[in-house]
């Protein structure tokens, strides 16, 4: 008798949850909470005197809240940790991330919105003209600690020197760096090489190819599957729509594309 009931009791639960609506699934209090990289460009840039932020993240929060009839509030968190810290202490209700394994075991990864391409900043005289003239004997190659570009060539590299900073340098640093010769190559996202590039006049130059290309991904606490789901939906019918391809064009990103939809 014991086992028929625990059996009720499973259907139970499961009906319940199934009947559960988006909303209730994705903005449990009643707010749609997102957490996003604040510093990537690639997610979306914060005015520094409005507060206000742009582009491709909270393009999506804005739309997903209005469909699911919920208000929104968007934080920016300055590293990956942030984001991942939002979901475990449940301060936020999504996230969003560029894909990795190790990052995987502390979150779970749902749809790609972006994709993001990657390539090594350098300075304007340098001789390196592509990726593959980077990882050579003599050549130091800078990352930003933790970040994707920072975990592939921490694995990838063999011959170069790898350096690591705990943050990414200010413009005028970087352009230091750079000219210097103290690091070769900067290896970061390809949209921030490109604005890097832009605000140095002659003195920096993003190399034309890119080394790596990173899914970037809605992300949500472990073991969330409803919150995948719902969000698979969502992404599904943005990409078909044009509303990502859209987004990207009004940030005026260049360094990015719409992801085929296609499962890792």
């Amino acid at each position: 008798m014991r086992y028929t009931t625990g059996f009720v009791l499973a259907c139970m639960l499961s009906v319940t949850a199934a009947a559960q609506s988006p909303a209730a699934i994705l903005a449990p209090t009643g707010t749609l909470r997102a957490v996003f990289l604040g510093s990537n460009p690639v997610h979306g840039r914060v005015d520094a005197q409005t507060g206000v932020a742009s582009g491709p993240v909270p393009d999506l929060i804005r739309e997903l809240a209005s469909r699911l009839g919920v208000p929104y509030k968007i934080t920016p968190a300055q590293d990956a940790t942030g984001v991942i810290d939002g979901l475990k202490n449940h301060t936020a209700d999504i996230g969003f991330l560029a894909y990795d394994e190790t990052r995987a075991r502390e979150v779970d990864f749902g749809a790609a919105f972006v994709v993001m391409f990657n390539s090594y900043l350098v300075r304007g005289n340098s001789p390196i003209q592509k990726s593959g003239d980077v990882d050579r004997a003599g050549m130091k190659v800078a990352a930003v600690k933790g970040q994707t570009q920072e975990l592939f060539v921490s694995s990838h590299v063999k011959n170069a020197q790898v350096r690591v900073f705990p943050t990414m340098p200010p413009q005028a640093e970087l352009e230091t760096l750079l000219t210097s010769g103290e690091v070769d190559a900067f290896a970061i996202n390809r949209q921030r090489s490109l604005d890097a590039q832009a605000a140095s006049g002659s003195r920096l130059r993003a190399l034309p190819d890119s080394f790596m290309e990173v899914d970037q991904a809605f992300v949500v606490e472990k073991g969330a599957r409803a919150k995948l789901e719902a969000i698979e939906k969502f992404v599904a019918e943005v990409r078909a729509s044009g509303f990502i391809k859209s987004s990207i064009e009004r940030a005026k990103l260049t360094g990015v594309g719409v992801p085929s939809g296609k499962k890792r």
